[in-house]
């Protein structure tokens, strides 16, 4: 079994389980405009760091044209040599040291003969050959084009080279024939949404003797390459060493009353689902135990989704200079995502690597509908969220999932059921009583272990979060539209200015 080598990209080798198996040939297939050429420069690339000879042998485009692609990441592509068959000067009989003919008006047999001699003269370890779709227009027969993509394989198959073949797929239908030559096959794509900037994907169709990361990963073209984005799969990412003791027990919000709703506080290693119509106060209950880890010293993220980080900390009033300032220490990081420009695959990288580099303990998810606009097959978004909660939940995080009911008053339904898939729902009513409309909340469920079954008062103002007494009675709790019929006595009223 050959050894491995890195492609140059972190993302497939970890999708590889440890990167490419050597001198073997592999087929990369995608529409243009996928990120072929900038997946094939990262690749030789990566075979000059590590004092390897490497070959770039192009029937498409022009060197000026590889120079341009490599200056937009920043690269320089010296140690590489460029073979190129494009040019208006054609030379067959004449010096074989120049590299340029008319591919068109050559033989496919000479043009592989030429394509033999550079590697000869050469000798690379890498060779990215681009592409197969003019090798397929000089044979102009089908078995003819395979017959010679079949003595390729033969060539490099005596070498100490590892080659891929690009295919742009301009010829239609994708070719099983050649799908079989190769070692391995890896395909992206780049798929239009009716709104918002286009998204990459890619997958290893196959590869022989390797157990890879099968299905769909998310990828992003940036300044310096393409970033690969492995999908997460929660049972590959176990508890980590030394969880132990912070990996167990209950978080407190630091308000009792709050804590006895949960039966002394949220488990670690859980997730809260916080449910309520706009403006009843999700977002500060969320809020109350961020600032309480971090008082404790265990750092915080909260992904922003629907406002911006300046609407947040303005709206939250007295806790504004608390969380201010555990921003400023560091402890406290507040992301503003927009949902248009972001992958599901890509905010799971972001997540894992807040908990795996900065250590957090707690994140909160603002909102689960601006999460829901950043992939529009519902489906599939539960699943993913039920691997990135299960990811949590293995380091031992405490995980808060803020989900805005539609409507504020009566019968109200969300655009997605995601309740199953939290461990604890907290779902907060307005309610009238006395004349005037308050908050109530309450804990339906707790897989974490007993919590109270009753309905309390909720008030936020200048001061914090108040929970109020038990009220004990209620009408028309479960029609939506709760009523309180009790005595006075429990409900909070407004506390002095000290």
């Amino acid at each position: 079994m050959p050894g491995r080598i890195s492609s140059g990209n972190d993302g497939l080798d970890i999708i590889l389980r440890g990167g490419l198996p050597a001198r073997r040939l592999y087929l990369l297939e995608g529409s243009p405009g996928s990120g072929k050429t900038t997946f094939a420069l990262q690749f030789l690339l990566e075979g000059v760091r590590q004092g390897e000879s490497c070959l770039y042998i192009t029937l498409s485009e022009t060197s000026e044209e590889l120079q341009a692609v490599a200056a937009s990441h920043g690269w320089e592509l010296d140690g590489i040599e460029l073979f190129e068959f494009a040019s208006a000067e054609a030379v067959l009989g004449g010096d074989r040291d120049q590299s340029v003919l008319y591919s068109w008006e050559v033989e496919l047999g000479e043009t592989v003969r030429l394509i033999e001699e550079q590697v000869e003269r050469i000798n690379p370890r890498r060779v990215v050959f681009d592409s197969l779709s003019e090798m397929r227009l000089l044979a102009q027969d089908p078995l003819r084009y395979r017959r010679q993509v079949l003595a390729l394989k033969q060539f490099f198959a005596g070498r100490d080279t590892t080659v891929i073949l690009i295919d742009d797929l301009t010829g239609g239908d994708r070719d099983t024939h050649l799908h079989s030559l190769c070692h391995g096959v890896f395909t992206v794509e780049r798929l239009t949404l009716d709104f918002g900037a286009a998204r990459r994907r890619m997958q290893v169709q196959k590869l022989r003797g390797v157990d890879f990361i099968a299905g769909y990963h998310d990828l992003n073209i940036r300044k310096g390459g393409i970033d690969i984005f492995p999908r997460l799969i929660a049972s590959d990412h176990g508890e980590p060493a030394g969880g132990g003791a912070a990996s167990s027990g209950t978080a407190s919000s630091g308000i009792a009353e709050l804590d006895a709703l949960f039966g002394g506080g949220p488990m670690r290693g859980t997730s809260t689902l916080l449910t309520g119509p706009a403006g009843s106060g999700k977002t500060s209950i969320a809020m109350q135990f961020v600032i309480a880890g971090c008082a404790r010293g265990e750092p915080a993220t909260i992904y922003q989704f629907d406002e911006r980080v300046g609407t947040l900390l303005a709206r939250i009033g007295a806790l504004e200079s608390q969380v201010q300032r555990y921003i400023d220490d560091g402890c406290l990081v507040i992301r503003q995502v927009n949902p248009a420009e972001l992958s599901p695959g890509e905010f799971a990288a972001m997540v894992r690597s807040e908990v795996e580099q900065r250590g957090a303990r707690t994140i909160v998810i603002d909102s689960l509908n601006g999460y829901l606009a950043a992939m529009p097959q519902e489906q599939q978004l539960i699943l993913q969220m039920h691997e990135l909660l299960s990811y949590l939940n293995h380091h031992g995080v405490c995980t808060f999932l803020i989900n805005p009911q539609h409507g504020l008053v009566g019968s109200m339904a969300t655009s997605l059921n995601i309740s199953y898939v939290a461990d604890a729902v907290v779902l907060i009513r307005f309610f009238e009583a006395e004349g005037r409309i308050r908050k109530a909340i309450s804990i339906l469920k707790n897989r974490g272990g007993e919590h109270e079954d009753a309905i309390r008062e909720l008030r936020i103002d200048a001061q914090g979060i108040r929970i109020g007494e038990p009220l004990r009675d209620f009408r028309g709790v479960l029609t939506g539209t709760p009523e309180y019929r009790g005595t006075t006595n429990p409900l909070m009223e407004g506390r002095g200015a000290a």
